[in-house]
């Protein structure tokens, strides 16, 4: 396993690395949030990237996730871990709790941007699953390792196994109406990120989990009806804590990782188009993610 870190609002670096390296590299499409931080965690190689950029600078509209996954691709990363600050639609998933996500509701409308395909090129790729199964059976686990250590400090944060992320477009919030839609569809948080980098990792056959950090309920609340930056950045600061512990009990259980999933096989019977077609300059663009079936 080569693991990559997708740091969301507020997870900005990785403690504890050894032998960092930043490195900026080009792609095909584009240049990427930032530079990639490489290093050691515990024995466990990382390649880490800030999704906003260092200093958080990228609106999450105008974020290059062809680029940064194509990054992660190219430093031959076979797992993502993404950390994702997160409105709640459920009043049971509070603030500073954390869900690992397992379902994913497109409202951004950008779908050209949710694939490296096109151009000469069609692929279909199975998404009724749309994360890791094993990568998300770990990150529940290591969460709840972590969050039992905080809580002993006095914090109060629960784990919950399962949810949907519905991703909207930003960056203003939730208008009240548009939020208690949300809630009354059963979908469990809301964020701006995530679903496009869910595709492209499986486009791109990198196994991939989200791991959701609670920072406010939104609208929708009759008690907390206003979402406000300040409320917003203390549970950041809290829940970025948490998430670097995380990550840490994460590479501890690496070795239940059983490589079973067919995250690193998808485009094996997802390509339509046959490769004699593709049009040269396509098959180069596309060296990194699917080189080996268009030779």
């Amino acid at each position: 396993m080569k693991l990559g870190i997708i740091g969301g609002s507020g997870l900005y670096e990785i403690d504890g690395l050894n032998s960092i390296k930043e490195v900026e590299i080009e792609t095909p499409f584009g240049k990427p949030s930032d530079k990639y931080l490489t290093g050691e965690l515990n024995g466990q190689e990382i390649v880490f990237l800030p999704r906003h950029a260092k200093g958080h600078k990228i609106l999450p509209s105008e974020l290059n996730h062809k680029a940064n996954i194509y990054g992660m691709k190219k430093f031959g990363v076979t797992h993502i871990l993404s950390i994702s600050a997160v409105g709640s639609l459920k009043e049971e998933l509070a603030p500073r709790d954390v869900v690992i996500i397992d379902q994913y509701f497109d409202r951004t409308k950008q779908d050209n941007a949710n694939t490296f395909f096109g151009e000469g090129i069609v692929a279909h790729i199975p998404f009724a699953d749309p994360v890791c199964p094993e990568m998300k059976d770990l990150a529940f686990k290591s969460a709840m390792s972590a969050v039992i250590k905080h809580n002993k400090q006095g914090n109060n944060s629960t784990i919950h196994n399962g949810g949907t992320y519905i991703n909207m477009a930003g960056p203003a919030f939730s208008t009240k109406a548009e939020s208690k839609i949300y809630k009354s569809w059963g979908l469990d948080v809301i964020g701006m990120t995530n679903l496009p980098e869910a595709k492209l990792a499986r486009e791109a056959e990198i196994c991939y989990v989200t791991v959701a950090m609670v920072t406010d309920y939104d609208s929708w609340h009759p008690e907390h009806e206003n979402v406000t930056l300040d409320m917003v950045i203390a549970n950041l600061m809290a829940n970025s804590e948490l998430a670097k512990d995380i990550i840490k009990e994460f590479i501890n259980m690496k070795s239940e990782l059983q490589g079973e999933c067919s995250c690193p096989t998808t485009l094996a019977t997802s390509i339509v188009t046959a490769k004699e077609i593709v049009p040269d300059a396509t098959k180069k663009k596309l060296d990194v993610i699917a080189g080996k079936y268009l030779k």
